[in-house]
């Protein structure tokens, strides 16, 4: 079954490679892509897209290990991403950062048992005029209080 979901993904990565072209400014695009598929870009798919664009494995872990919103670890379905910056600490992060894990019964950098929630802390959302400031996978959530964050929640689960 293992080699059966390689070749799978294998194939996902070429068909990738033939959209978005061997340059590699593809790279990117490709790894998103990926991303928004299975929650995370596995040790053998950047394997595959170093092979198939012709650039070296390190290069690859090198952009999914800078960018925040990509993980080489599985992560839930759902992101919860909380800002960190001092303009929503200022405004009461720490609070809606409480409700959240309370609600969840994890802490940020954990996922939910259950395998569908991760909570993860990102830097400026360019919501400080409007914090504390949340994104959840793609929609951004502002003007959070414990309650508002909680609401989302129940909306979400």
């Amino acid at each position: 079954m293992l080699v059966l979901e390689k070749n799978s993904l294998s194939e996902e990565i070429e068909r990738l490679v033939e959209r978005y072209g061997k340059e590699r400014s593809s790279l990117l695009p490709i790894l998103q892509d990926i991303q928004k598929k299975y929650s995370y870009i596995s040790e053998f798919a950047q394997q595959e897209i170093a092979r198939l664009l012709d650039i070296h494995p390190v290069e690859v872990f090198g952009v999914v290990s800078f960018y925040s919103f990509l993980h080489s670890q599985p992560r839930g379905k759902t992101v919860i991403r909380l800002c960190k910056t001092i303009a929503c600490d200022l405004k009461g992060k720490d609070n809606v950062e409480a409700a959240l894990c309370r609600e969840l019964g994890v802490k940020f950098g954990e996922t939910t048992k259950d395998g569908k929630i991760s909570l993860e802390y990102t830097n400026c959302l360019g919501m400080c005029d409007q914090g504390p400031a949340m994104i959840i996978n793609e929609r951004v959530y502002t003007h959070l209080d414990p309650e508002k964050a909680v609401e989302i929640l129940n909306e979400i689960l």
